[in-house]
């Protein structure tokens, strides 16, 4: 393996511009030929469209459990972003790969990628797979379909790696989020006669704020966790929209929020208050001036946290075959915690910093996949001798 061939493959992935919105079954055509060229087969996991695919793989004795490394295709949007350079075409300058997903994280598929021939010249005792997912950027989404399966099988991982960008430092946990959408349906009627109506705008304000005030409740010390930063869950709106025209009571608002939990606590029950107050606080006062207004919840999607224990066989490997320092954690979520629930304990380690990641001119540097290379080398001689 070598830090040309590293180079090459993510030059060749980054030309792929498999943003979430639109397929990333080119990508993985090209993943696809490269592992059988080195006589390595894999299966897909497609969408319901089929417009989408994750990618599963295995090198190595399949009955013995062994090691996933596990990483997503899709990267966010560029528009609206000031790029310097063709965001989907790599640019080298200073040691450094420009390019959309270099750093989140197209760099640790490249390494894994090239590792494939020094795995399948191995010897291996333990398996190695490689599992690249779909839309892990809007919710962890492709993911799901092949854990699903997985989970099932006799045989199935003992064990994850989730390349997501950490500059090469050992991650074992995040937190896990829940996102929703209320819509308050109100009343309208003309501006001059606002009592006879619902302005859902307002309403919708009242539960914005109760949100805020839920999210004051949750920084107190008794909740926090200082191995994160920030040390406590947060509740946020996003996105808010409502209203036709300043002379006429809004009778439609709607608006995002998210909630982002430490672990020990379930996100789910941050949902479950608001929805306790919209029911028993705001509707009886919305009803009482016109009977088929309306509060409702959607959910938009979630993930739980990761918190993998460090003397676990998991975090143990990671620290030996990465050589690093303590553990820690990060604030961005991944699919780990989807891993260790289907039973496949996670742990994140990747080259990149996500300072970089859903950045204009996003970049990993040369150094970092050279850390990767070096990393999956170390895995390679400790699964041959495990």
């Amino acid at each position: 393996m070598s830090e040309r061939a590293s180079r090459a493959l993510l030059e060749r992935l980054i030309g792929f511009a498999t943003v979430s919105r639109e397929s990333n079954l080119e990508l993985i055509a090209f993943v696809q030929r490269y592992l059988a060229g080195f006589g390595v087969e894999s299966e897909l996991f497609h969408n319901a469209e089929r417009t989408k695919a994750s990618l599963f793989a295995t090198i190595g004795p399949r009955e013995q459990g062994g090691i996933v490394l596990s990483g997503h295709t899709d990267v966010v949007p560029v528009e609206g972003q000031a790029w310097t350079v063709d965001p989907f075409r790599l640019t080298e300058k200073n040691g450094r790969l420009y390019g959309r997903g270099t750093a989140d994280m197209k760099g640790f598929l490249a390494c894994v990628l090239a590792a494939v021939p020094m795995f399948v010249d191995r010897k291996l005792d333990l398996p190695v797979h490689i599992a690249f997912s779909y839309d892990e950027e809007v919710g962890c989404v492709g993911v799901r379909p092949m854990l699903a399966e997985l989970e099932k099988r006799a045989d199935k991982p003992r064990l994850c790696m989730i390349g997501e960008p950490t500059e090469m430092k050992p991650v074992l946990g995040h937190k896990g989020k829940l996102a929703m959408r209320c819509r308050v349906k109100g009343s309208a009627c003309h501006s001059a006669y606002a009592p006879y109506g619902v302005n859902a705008i307002q309403y919708a304000a009242r539960l914005i704020n109760r949100l805020e005030s839920i999210g004051e409740e949750l920084a107190r010390p008794e909740h926090r966790d200082e191995r994160f930063d920030p040390p406590f869950s947060t509740v946020q709106t996003g996105v808010i929209a409502g209203g036709r025209a300043l002379n006429i009571v809004a009778a439609e608002c709607e608006f995002d929020f998210e909630v982002r939990s430490v672990p020990g606590l379930e996100a789910q029950s941050i949902a479950g208050r608001i929805e306790s107050y919209a029911q028993a606080e705001l509707l009886p006062k919305m009803r009482k001036v016109q009977a088929d207004t309306d509060i409702g919840f959607e959910l938009l999607n979630a993930y739980p946290g990761l918190a993998t224990p460090p003397d676990s066989e998991a975090a143990q490997l990671l620290a030996v075959i990465g050589e690093l320092g303590d553990f820690g954690t990060v604030a961005f979520g991944t699919e780990g915690g989807l891993f260790t629930r289907a039973g496949i304990p996670a742990v994140v380690c990747g080259p990149g910093s996500m300072e970089q990641g859903h950045k204009p001119d996003e970049f990993v540097s040369a150094a970092q996949l050279d850390r990767c290379d070096a990393m999956l080398a170390r895995l390679a001689a400790h699964l041959e001798s495990a």
